[in-house]
């Protein structure tokens, strides 16, 4: 453990001495080299990396493969995991200094990429695997403690989730506070964090909520909702005349565009991809619900032939 620490420590060193913020690209040719290697973000990155790997091998070394964490949960934790490194690293980052557009195509990612995908791949048990046996036991035990699990499930329940996720999206778009990220890096954290955050939390209790035939539906009704007032806020931003980010106003000719055309791309990326987004995992949902319906009918059905069969 003190190796790994050292490891981690020579890369936070390292990350703070050779990189800094991406310069904010000014054309096409300056974004490609416009790379984001913050310290924190790229040490979170490494971090979560190897935790999960060494948790999925020691499952799988004990168990076997696809025990507990399939081997399409792994991949759908690779691809969020990359879908990180494109919003917080990538050029995409630095774009969204000079662009609220790109800005909003970050947050995208961040909520309807990279969480459900991470959230797919069951990090949390290979984050227990991860820990030696002695604490992997400790942290069991604590977790079944009544507090403690009340808690938990009380913020991943889906009404909870949907409401905390549906705050974080409204209220970072108050203007001084959105123009708040650009001016001050630990808002810009706060922001990414909230986001991510409260998208981690609304999609575990959309995947991994209480499952029964009413909780499908309830899935469904949140899903279908939060498409709804996310596209109020993409198409009020896509529709409106008024300019309500001037922060952009000095960088966003230099990329052919208005600020007023600018939000109003940025609008229409919350609007319609994301609302896509929603109403296929909706979609989805729906098609399980009646899945989930027909096996209890089957079920019923069955039990009601049971005792007719037997008084033949």
């Amino acid at each position: 453990m003190k190796r790994l620490a050292s490891v981690y420590a020579l890369i936070l060193l390292g990350c703070t001495l050779v990189f800094a913020h991406g310069e904010e690209p000014h054309n096409t040719d300056e974004l490609w080299t416009a790379w984001t290697f913050d310290p924190l973000v790229v040490v979170m990155l490494v971090v979560s990396a190897t935790v999960y790997g060494i948790g999925v091998y020691k499952l799988w070394h004990e168990a076997e493969t696809g025990s507990a964490i399939s081997v399409r949960g792994v991949l759908c934790y690779a691809a969020g995991w990359l879908s990180l490194v494109v919003a917080l690293v990538s050029p995409v980052h630095s774009w969204g200094e000079v662009l609220f557009s790109a800005h909003m195509t970050q947050h995208e990612i961040l909520m309807l990429i990279s969480a459900p995908l991470i959230v797919l791949g069951r990090p949390l048990i290979a984050a227990m695997w991860a820990m030696p046996r002695a604490w992997r036991l400790r942290v069991g035990s604590a977790v079944r403690n009544d507090a403690i699990s009340s808690t938990w499930e009380f913020f991943t329940g889906p009404t909870v989730a949907f409401i905390v996720h549906g705050l974080a999206l409204w209220v970072w778009h108050i203007p001084f506070l959105f123009q708040a990220t650009l001016e001050n890096d630990l808002v810009h954290t706060l922001q990414h964090a909230s986001f991510l955050g409260s998208a981690l939390l609304f999609w575990w209790a959309i995947v991994y909520g209480k499952r029964g035939v009413a909780s499908y539906g309830a899935g469904v009704l949140y899903l279908f909702v939060t498409s709804i007032h996310s596209g109020v806020l993409g198409a009020f931003l896509t529709f409106t005349k008024r300019v309500w980010y001037p922060i952009y106003e000095p960088t966003t000719a230099q990329w052919g565009l208005s600020p007023l055309e600018d939000q109003q791309l940025g609008g229409l990326i919350m609007w319609v991809p994301a609302g896509i987004v929603y109403i296929i995992a909706a979609l989805f949902m729906f098609a399980a619900w009646i899945n989930a319906s027909e096996r209890i009918a089957v079920r019923n059905k069955a039990r009601r032939a049971t005792p007719a069969a037997a008084e033949a």
